[in-house]
């Protein structure tokens, strides 16, 4: 992937040539490693409306490292998904993983028509994506003057292998979708962050954030600053670690272990023997990540993180933020995007309590929809 600062692209809206979003309803789409997560927001007055959301789990190994390997289970847990989130919308946005996704930020000369500005992008582009033009999917978006450079455009490019977008295409049409946008995971991350920033002093006006998404096989870590992402890394380490040991130890199968490490109604000792220790190796996991940050950027821009965010379906285990806040000595929260909308009647809050963390994808991808 290629680095760089990356800003939220406000109308980046596809990587799907010709497919344009409308006014019309979205839901947003997010095809993890372990599960299907899916949102639909609305609006209630000015408020933002959370109307429905779901979360099915995937079989084991449906996918592994975000390429689909098994696309008949992943098209029925989404048709299982559809039929329980009880939407009539069949517009959906989905996100590639960030790691399948090109992007880096160019210069071209201001004043020109958009048809020679694309022309332009895909000179440019060419020289930083390693593959022939005709087998990606490129997008790009006009950030505005370059900061520097008075005569030139910032420009956003992003591009993706067109197999990546055609296989998640094949699946949402599978289960009766149609796919309206095909965004990134780590723009999602970003168009839900800001619902986050609402809750904080000053909206997080100059303050660092780093964003921790707990995946089941992966951290994904973001480094934001002033809508900008400053820093991105991933780092093989997930809950899946810990369902494994649950299953070695008490001999249970992976939808046990699963279903016992949310509930928590596991044997004696789990707490002791196995949840704390892979919370202890999780905290430096994440102090790691930041170690990474503070070596590679913030040296050179004199930055500190000034919070942690924490994100995915791992971030709820027990103790876990206050192990991060006291190996870090920084001031560490759940993400919860949905703490500034109204939720619908139907939605028990203290089942979304525990579910939001792992939304945070989702949930900026159903954001798209007021774009």
């Amino acid at each position: 992937m290629l680095g760089g600062k990356l800003e939220l692209p406000k109308s980046l809206s596809s990587l799907l040539a010709g497919r344009r979003q409308t006014a019309d309803s979205l839901i947003g789409l997010d095809i993890s490693s372990s599960a299907i997560k899916m949102v639909e927001i609305g609006r209630q007055g000015k408020n933002l409306l959370l109307e429905r959301y779901v979360i099915e789990p995937l079989p084991k190994d449906a996918m592994n490292e975000g390429n689909i390997n098994d696309i008949e289970a992943v098209a029925d847990a989404l048709r299982r998904a559809r039929a329980r989130l009880g939407s009539h919308c069949s517009r959906v946005a989905m996100a590639l993983p960030t790691t399948m996704a090109i992007y880096k930020k160019i210069l071209v000369p201001a004043g020109q028509d958009k048809t020679d500005l694309e022309f332009q992008v895909e000179s440019e582009a060419s020289q930083y994506i390693p593959f022939p033009l005709d087998e990606v999917n490129l997008d790009f978006q006009v950030l505005g003057p370059a900061p520097t450079h008075a005569d030139d455009l910032e420009i956003l490019i992003c591009a993706s292998r067109k197999e990546k977008v055609e296989e998640r295409l094949a699946i949402g049409e599978m289960a009766g979708f149609t796919t309206a946008i095909m965004d990134v995971e780590a723009f999602a991350m970003l168009t839900a962050f800001e619902q986050l920033q609402m809750q904080l002093p000053d909206q997080g006006f100059n303050q660092t954030f780093a964003l921790f998404d707990i995946g089941a096989t992966k951290i994904h870590c973001s480094v934001i600053r002033n809508g900008q992402q400053l820093y991105y890394r991933e780092q093989a380490f997930g809950g899946t670690q810990l369902t494994r040991e649950i299953q070695r130890r008490y001999g249970m199968t992976h939808e046990e272990a699963e279903k016992g490490k949310r509930s928590m109604l596991l044997p004696e000792g789990y707490e002791s023997e196995l949840l704390q220790p892979f919370v202890d190796s999780l905290s430096q996991e994440i102090q790691r990540a930041l170690q990474f940050f503070y070596t590679t950027v913030s040296v050179s821009q004199y930055l500190r993180v000034d919070y942690i965010l924490l994100a995915g379906g791992s971030s709820m285990l027990l103790g876990l933020d206050d192990a991060v806040a006291l190996r870090t000595q920084i001031s560490t929260m759940i993400a919860n995007p949905f703490t500034t909308m109204t939720q619908a009647p139907g939605i028990p809050i203290k089942d979304l309590l525990l579910d939001a963390p792992a939304l945070l994808v989702a949930c900026g991808l159903a954001l798209r929809k007021f774009d």
